[in-house]
């Protein structure tokens, strides 16, 4: 194992712990709520759009001309919308909240993008230094929001700091687990067919959760103009730093 890029995979997962910071703050619950749901649904939105579904037309397009490759990528979008919302129908919403569930939902979605983040993050790493640098540095900076959107629903629906920061940390052990697999077993049989139907199908599922979760129980809490705001500051953020560490 390279164990350079196992540990810059690593980094970069458990980056994720710092969306665990707003738990820690006193203030006031509504305000907080709107802002990170928000926040981190103009991340989860921008990702897809300027990252996931770019990526995967990329690694798909090398295969396939560009009328089946944008097929096949919207394809695995509305797929990833529909596995979304087919784990949304299962969780149970009464169990500790609405919030909960969104916690929840959140968090399922950020392993399923990490671990091929991960894959994708250790094997750019233990070819090229350089370029696994950069990629650490990008996704730990989106991972943070990541984290964001599992600690806040996890802590207000519970009112436990612990069952936040344990969730967040299956999120961020799960970078590392992709890195893992890559090296045990996905180096040799990966392919850019399957990392490209992996990127669409996630950023589906990302897309799903945002506009069918986070901002409409930001929205419950009847403050239109700063949900609006903090989509955008997410939105920004985003795009930010991917201008920077392009």
């Amino acid at each position: 194992m390279n164990i350079t890029a196992f540990i810059l995979t690593t980094l970069a997962g458990l980056s994720t712990l710092l969306g665990t910071i707003p738990i820690l703050i006193k203030t006031k619950k509504d305000k907080i709520i709107i802002k990170a749901l928000s926040f981190a649904a103009g991340v989860m939105i921008t990702v897809s759009i300027i990252d996931l579904i770019p990526e995967g037309i990329n690694y798909l397009n090398k295969t396939f001309k560009l009328i089946p490759t944008l097929l096949i990528t919207s394809i695995f979008i509305v797929l990833g919308i529909i596995v979304s919302m087919t784990i949304d129908k299962y969780i149970n919403k009464d169990r500790e909240g609405e919030l909960y569930k969104v916690g929840i939902i959140s968090m399922i979605a950020i392993i399923l993008h990490n671990i091929p983040e991960g894959i994708a993050t250790y094997l750019s790493s233990e070819f090229n230094l350089k370029l696994g640098i950069s990629l650490t540095i990008a996704i730990a900076l989106h991972n943070i929001p990541e984290g964001i959107s599992i600690a806040i629903p996890i802590y207000y629906g519970t009112k436990s700091r612990g069952k936040a920061l344990i969730y967040t940390l299956f999120s961020a052990l799960s970078e590392p687990l992709g890195a893992l697999l890559a090296y045990l077993f996905l180096s040799k049989i990966i392919t850019n067919n399957i990392m490209g139907l992996l990127m669409a199908l996630i950023a589906g599922i990302m897309i799903q959760i945002s506009f069918y979760e986070l901002i409409p129980t930001a929205l419950k809490y009847k403050n239109k103009k700063e949900t609006l705001k903090y989509i955008i500051i997410g939105t920004l953020f985003m795009i930010t730093s991917h201008l920077l560490l392009k």
